[in-house]
């Protein structure tokens, strides 16, 4: 490092061939201790060895204190910067994150000359995620799992290394060797290394699941819950930095504290030390010199596997943007493990890979799509679009009528050899299965807007021509790469020969263009679970801040008017339309084109909704049925929100102004209703949904936006008793009376991408019930199970199924380790799918 000092006392220096001018040296940055930016500039210079390497090639967030942290008395402004300003010196290697509706540059701390201008600019705090960026800027798999141990009001240090030492304890069962940093504030940072194959949601949800645990074991010394009012006494275990959004303060990092502290990488002696405390930036320096990094074992070895190896790589010569869609499906395979295709011959410009069990090798793009038997049987949909296979997972298969849509769950980009791929992936791989070509062979594209819409004929070997659109229902979380798939009538020829005829001849019909809303409605909005304290909050908020509807007990759909045709479609996709041919007069109650959100109820004898009653009429198709099931089962449908009126989207107009158009749009007639609202009156809402023997009720901000396929903090369910829709996963055998029927069936709800245990249900059943549940749940048997934390008592006897159907249950509450209390049965929700289930509260 060259130096050159100036009159002004400061300094222009060289470091790795970068110029940087170090102003301001003698500025006290820590008044208590008297240390100032030279001292700052020192420490990291000398620690950058030990410290770059835990920040290296990830988004680097800054804490700056310009004038310093001040004193107790008066503390310094602290300026919390992410993006990249203007000053940036261009030499500071960055990456771009695309946001939600922004984009932001951060830095890559992989170099002295960065950190020296990190500390130049009072940048005492980096804060890093736990993952890192690849070569191409793909953002990787957790390369790191961490649980942040925060100590509550009337705890400290000692009961927060009580703590990682029990945490530890369940990590090392896991095979992970944790490793702790005393965090410079007030807790202690453990932290595993990984292999890079788990997402950040699948190391969120072991995380979670590991501090929920600790507090089973020991509630008076643990927390898992952020609730401030439940830390008091406690050690609060914080799983959420393992988020891919959020991130932790880097090993090594001062801290903008009173003095200058640090995180510090310790050993497990020293936490069993009664003299354990936190420690300054000499202290560290001092002890690094002497042992050097305690943290080192957390980056040997293992980052370096994450990249792409030269044996996996061989020849490699793809364009950047082709390795960069491939860099995410890499990162989840093993070559050395796997025989699925690394997509060399797709990198070395092979158009395709031609091969026995290739797609028909044409001048059009080509399409596969896959029989995958994996954990939960499902079809893998892939097609050739700009140098990859652009795929989808079908957990319901492809639609083979045009009334139904299924859900289509965009994966990661596939190379174009996977296209000939079959074969068994091996047990404990990603994806462990076996994976066979359902059908194969070109495609003639009409449409592809990224992330909006899809539409293309594709001609298979073994099914002929279909022609499918695919349709991005939009939202966030996971809800993020849910699209819809839909079987299209074929498209007439020009020639007026319609593409699914040998030739005859068809009249050419005039069709009337669709307005905005045709079957492609915009999926639904959804509300968030009230508890006790949304229910304090919002009584005791400002009248004129939320209206009140009630909560009614049946299913959602959207119903779609145009002209003298009304769609129902439900919130996973399906056409309800033929199963409740009375809602047809929609048509006259509705005064314009229209899309309108509603529910549809059955009604008993009494007039009040019956979600059991309801129940016999789902999934009714044929006419017949359909008819008998109208006289001993009559819905309503409850109108309550209005998306579009004559093909224009009123959904950016607030609450009020929708309920107005609602009202005046919709006219009730026969079994079309729009029921009434209480703005600002809560308490007379909850009566009266008590006295109707509703749910509860919705709470709806009345300046709100329809927000369509979110969940949104602007719609909160307020509900008198507790209900959890639930995947079945399983049965046991009953005794008794219920001796050759099914005694329970076992439960799952989601938890990242697997299923989480939740326990088992034996009441609320019908003999009549027991009976048609046997049957379905014979339909979908499978050897073993789809999830792994069943205990012995309730594995020993099962019968396992496909987790594909929902139900629900009503139950007392959630025990501490997550379990159902005394849940009774409910019913079927054919109208949700397994990826629309949540735990609730």
């Amino acid at each position: 490092m060259a130096t050159a000092q100036r009159a002004d006392g400061s300094q222009t220096v060289t470091i790795d061939g970068h110029r940087l001018k170090l102003t301001h040296l003698d500025k006290v940055i820590y008044p208590e201790t008297g240390t100032t930016k030279a001292d700052v500039l020192d420490y990291l210079a000398r620690i950058a060895d030990v410290m770059i390497p835990h920040m290296a090639n990830r988004p680097a967030t800054r804490k700056r204190w310009v004038n310093g942290v001040g004193t107790a008395e008066k503390p310094g402004q602290l300026f919390f910067q992410k993006n990249l300003d203007e000053s940036t010196p261009k030499w500071v290697k960055r990456r771009d994150i695309q946001h939600k509706d922004h984009v932001n540059s951060y830095p890559l701390v992989n170099d002295l000359a960065t950190l020296t201008w990190l500390g130049q600019i009072s940048a005492l705090e980096i804060h890093v995620p736990q993952w890192q960026f690849g070569r191409t800027g793909v953002q990787k798999n957790p390369d790191r799992l961490v649980l942040d141990l925060d100590p509550g009001d009337g705890v400290g240090l000692q009961e927060c290394a009580e703590v990682a030492r029990l945490a530890r304890s369940i990590l090392q069962g896991m095979g992970l060797d944790p490793l702790p940093v005393t965090s410079g504030s007030k807790g202690i940072h453990l932290y595993a290394a990984l292999d890079g194959k788990q997402t950040s949601d699948d190391v969120s949800a072991v995380a979670h699941e590991l501090a929920r645990a600790l507090e089973a074991d020991h509630p008076d010394l643990v927390v898992s819950d952020m609730k401030k009012s439940l830390r008091t006494g406690r050690v609060l275990v914080d799983w959420s930095q393992n988020s891919a959004s959020k991130t932790t303060v880097a090993p090594y990092s001062l801290r903008g504290r009173l003095h200058p502290m640090v995180a510090a990488p310790r050993t497990w002696r020293e936490l069993a030390s009664a003299d354990l405390r936190q420690l300054d930036y000499t202290e560290v320096l001092a002890r690094v010199k002497r042992r050097g990094d305690p943290l080192a074992g957390l980056t040997a070895g293992h980052l370096q596997s994450l990249e792409p190896t030269s044996e996996r790589m061989d020849g490699f010569d793809a364009t950047e943007e082709t390795e960069r869609r491939l860099a995410i499906y890499r990162s989840k395979r093993d070559a050395s493990k796997t025989k699925e295709p690394m997509g060399e011959t797709a990198a070395k410009g092979t158009k395709r890979a031609k091969s026995g069990n290739s797609p028909a090798f044409s001048a059009d793009p080509t399409f596969v799509i896959q029989e995958h038997h994996a954990s939960r049987l499902h079809w893998d949909f892939r097609l050739e679009h700009e140098g990859v296979l652009v795929s989808w997972a079908l957990p319901t298969g492809v639609p083979t009528d045009t009334k139904s849509n299924h859900l289509a769950v965009q994966t990661e980009d596939h190379p174009l050899e996977y296209g000939a791929f079959e074969g068994s992936i091996p047990e404990g791989e990603y994806g462990a299965g076996d994976v066979t070509i359902w059908d194969a062979g070109s495609y003639e594209l009409e449409k592809w807007r990224d992330d909006e819409e899809i539409i293309a004929t594709l001609h298979g070997e073994k099914h002929g021509t279909n022609r499918y659109a695919l349709i991005h229902t939009g939202g966030d979380g996971r809800a993020a790469n849910n699209w819809l798939i839909h079987l299209m009538k074929a498209q007439p020829a020009e020639n007026g020969t319609d593409a699914e005829t040998t030739g005859k001849k068809t009249p050419a019909k005039k069709t009337k263009p669709h307005a905005k809303g045709s079957w492609r409605s915009p999926a639904a909005m959804l509300a968030t679970l009230g508890g006790p304290g949304d229910l304090i909050r919002i009584r005791e908020a400002d009248a004129e801040e939320w209206a009140f509807e009630m909560k009614w007990d049946g299913i959602r759909a959207i119903a779609v008017v145009e002209g003298n045709v009304a769609r129902l479609i439900s919130r996973n996709g399906n056409d309800l339309t033929v199963s409740y041919p009375e809602l047809a007069v929609l048509t006259s109650a509705v005064d314009a084109d229209a899309i309108i959100d509603g529910e549809i109820v059955a009604l008993n004898r009494r007039g009040r909704p019956d979600f059991g009653l309801l129940q016999t009429r789902m999934k009714l198709t044929r006419k017949a049925d359909v008819e008998k099931a109208m006289t001993s089962a009559p819905v309503q449908f409850m109108a309550f929100d209005v998306l579009q009126v004559a093909g224009e989207s009123v959904m950016k107009n607030d609450y009020d102004h929708r309920r107005e158009i609602l009202e005046n749009l919709v006219r009730e007639k026969g079994p079309i209703a729009v029921p009434p609202a209480f703005p600002g009156d809560l308490d007379t809402a909850m009566a009266s949904s008590l006295e109707l023997g509703l749910e509860g009720v919705m709470a709806k901000r009345r300046d709100g936006r329809y927000q369509p396929g979110r969940r949104s903090s602007g719609w909160v369910k307020l509900k008198h008793h507790r209900s959890q829709e639930v995947i079945v996963v399983g049965w046991l055998p009953g005794a008794g009376s219920r001796s050759g029927r099914i005694g329970s069936l076992l439960l799952g709800v989601p938890d990242g991408e697997s299923l989480r245990y939740v326990g088992r249900v034996g009441t609320g059943f019908s003999e009549k019930q027991l009976d048609e549940t046997l049957v379905r749940l014979r339909r979908i048997e499978r050897k073993t199970p789809a999830l792994n934390d069943v205990p012995a008592s309730d594995a020993r006897d099962a019968h396992w199924v496909t987790p594909s159907l929902v139900g629900e249950v009503e139950f007392a509450e959630w025990t501490p380790t997550r379990r159902l209390r005394q849940p009774s049965w409910r019913g079927w929700r054919p109208d949700k799918d397994p990826v629309d289930v949540e735990a609730e509260g």
